[in-house]
């Protein structure tokens, strides 16, 4: 699992939980988004939304909200 810093507990917004981690975001954000906040590669993580992955094509149009429960996970390279 993929571990999450930053102070997106303290910023303005809805709270979401996110890798069992309470983050706020601004309402109805896409996963891109999230992800370009969190400063995360697209390529290189899988998102889960409520138990179910979405394919990285939705990541632009696929919309979050506080209800969700987020599982974001990176792939690691080595050897």
């Amino acid at each position: 699992m993929l571990s999450l810093s930053g102070n997106f507990n303290k910023r303005e917004g809805e709270k979401m939980n996110i890798n069992g981690k309470e983050m706020c975001f601004k309402p109805n954000i896409t996963i891109n988004t999230m992800l370009d906040e969190l400063n995360l590669d697209k390529d290189k993580v899988v998102v889960e939304i409520n138990m179910e992955i979405i394919q990285k094509g939705d990541f632009t149009t696929r919309k979050i909200n506080h209800e969700d429960k987020i599982e974001i996970v990176n792939f690691v390279g080595g050897g």
